[in-house]
């Protein structure tokens, strides 16, 4: 990671976040206190509006609308900036989407670039699914980036879980730079029941912390109140639950701790959907239980629905609530969130999770300072290499 233990006072680098979301990307790289936002886009109104509470309560550098109608539109003014950020939109790449051939939203990396070729970025970062990584479009993108000037590129598939995120979730990451060696951000954290397997002279330079676990995202939480978001001071206003029909209430209580689909249809096969019981394989998270001591599964979308995944709370028979889904994700209790409860799921699960973005952010610092050679990517890569070997427990 970054040193800033002497760093002086400086003028902050200029970042542009694109299919910005509400602003987690741009949350991590704000918090490492040496990046200043200066222009942002998105097409999701909600999304924006909560970006512009966090980042920009004038309005001043968000930008509201279809990214292709924007660059096409000679008025408008795209800012210079030091780094671009952003995830084009992952659906087309994305398994869960089972018409990916011919998905427009692919293309979307093309519109990203242009973005970058006009601001005069020294840095990209872009995010996405992990299905990026070995795509042919993957290809494309480090080929256009060569073109437009950046020599130093790094790519991989990243866990959040290793940046102190209580959450499984991998991201395809890409990283590259014009003028210095740039490197992805060092694991800071491990799955804390195979931190014996690493190898000695590994555990001494990296020196991880054991993995945070939901418990230690959302343990301190009461029990929610209410279905509806409330005018209470944050953590409550988005700590609400729902009002889920009897049968749902008995499914709930049908699965154990750590439990799942297949446990309700063991414990109450009379009130188990016929769908799953005539799929006898399949995921073992559908209508799953969280559990306390581990990382929790990737927070969807639509993570209050326990038929989407593992999104039941580790004792309380009722799915995780959304504030619960922020904790996991790393947003701090001050970001603030605007829309109904729908478009702040969308948000919560479509973003990336602060404390990565922070990770990644401190890596940027580096290698526009100059402080990252080539040693210390390699270094960096065996890291990679051997954390690799090591199988994770969930």
């Amino acid at each position: 990671m970054y040193n800033n233990a002497n760093m002086k006072p400086q003028k902050k680098y200029r970042l542009i976040d694109l299919f910005s979301g509400c602003g987690g990307m741009t949350r991590g790289f704000v918090d490492t206190g040496l990046f200043e936002p200066v222009f942002a886009n998105d097409f999701n109104e909600h999304a924006i509006e909560s970006y512009r509470a966090n980042f920009d309560r004038k309005g001043t550098h968000t930008v509201l609308g279809d990214i292709v109608e924007l660059l096409d539109n000679r008025d408008h003014v795209i800012p210079t900036a030091d780094v671009v950020i952003g995830g084009p939109p992952c659906q087309g790449f994305s398994l869960l989407n089972k018409n990916r051939q011919g998905d427009p939203r692919r293309s979307l990396w093309s519109q990203f670039m242009r973005v970058v070729e006009l601001c005069g970025a020294r840095v990209v970062v872009m995010e996405n699914v992990r299905q990026l990584l070995t795509s042919p479009e993957c290809v494309e993108i480090l080929q256009t980036l060569k073109k437009l000037g950046y020599k130093y590129i790094q790519k991989r598939v990243l866990n959040a879980a290793n940046y102190g995120v209580s959450e499984m979730r991998f991201r395809t990451i890409i990283m590259a730079a014009k003028d210095n060696h740039i490197s992805l951000p060092l694991p800071s954290y491990c799955d804390p029941a195979k931190l014996i397997d690493l190898e000695p002279n590994l555990l001494s330079t990296l020196l991880p912390l054991p993995w945070n676990n939901v418990k230690s995202a959302i343990g301190d939480l009461p029990e929610p109140v209410g279905t509806e978001i409330r005018a209470l001071p944050s953590p409550l206003d988005l700590h609400f639950g729902r009002q889920p029909k009897p049968v749902s209430y008995e499914r709930y209580l049908a699965v154990p701790a750590g439990g799942n689909r297949f446990d309700l249809q063991r414990n109450r096969p009379d009130i188990t959907p016929a769908c799953w019981i005539n799929k006898p394989s399949g995921s073992t998270d559908l209508f799953g239980r969280l559990w306390w001591d581990r990382p929790s599964v990737t927070i969807r979308t639509e993570f209050f629905k326990p038929e989407k995944g593992r999104y039941l709370h580790p004792e309380q028979h009722r799915p995780i609530t959304h504030r619960e889904a922020a904790r996991i994700q790393s947003f701090p209790d001050d970001f603030i969130f605007k829309g109904s409860k729908i478009e702040i799921a969308k948000q919560i699960g479509n973003a990336v999770p602060p404390l990565l973005a922070e990770a990644i952010g401190f890596e940027v610092i580096r290698s526009l300072e100059g402080q990252t050679d080539s040693f210390y990517v390699n270094e960096t890569e065996t890291i990679y290499q051997q954390i690799a070997t090591v199988k994770v427990a969930v």
